[in-house]
């Protein structure tokens, strides 16, 4: 009887133990596992982003660094997280990779994340000349 309890005790530990690391195997944690890159293609330097500035920008710059592989939309999601960092690499890890079917739609959700960035902010003369209407009250 103590062996069974031993066994069962092992069994449930085990099932337990696989809850706590599933989706760390390559192909959960890996965008694009199966592309390759082409031999002897060494990816170049990418500038980085961090969430701030003109999303657009980014991805404009970035594929106009992809000579060679740019047609191939599974390598350049592949390689898209190398341009990252800070929230907007943090944004990308978060992702589930496997709803990025091509790169239209990657590209779409990284410019919805970080649209905001694009909104034209109220620049200083503007609200220098701020004035209450008389309908207004000072709220």
């Amino acid at each position: 009887m103590a062996e069974e309890l031993k066994k069962l005790t092992g069994r449930v530990q085990s099932v337990e133990w696989g809850k706590c690391i599933e989706g760390l195997n390559y192909d959960d944690l890996c965008i694009q596992p199966d592309v390759e890159l082409p031999e002897g293609y060494k990816p170049p330097k990418f500038e980085m982003v961090d969430g701030t500035g003109d999303p657009k920008v980014h991805l404009r710059t970035y594929c106009d660094k992809l000579v060679g592989v740019g047609k191939d939309e599974r390598i350049c999601i592949k390689l898209f997280m190398r341009s990252l960092t800070g929230d907007a690499l943090s944004w990308y890890i978060s992702q589930n990779p496997k709803k990025w079917v091509n790169w239209v739609i990657m590209a779409s959700d990284f410019m919805d994340r970080f649209r905001f960035n694009t909104e034209n902010a109220l620049d200083v003369f503007y609200i220098q000349n701020l004035k209450k209407k008389p309908m207004e009250t000072f709220r």
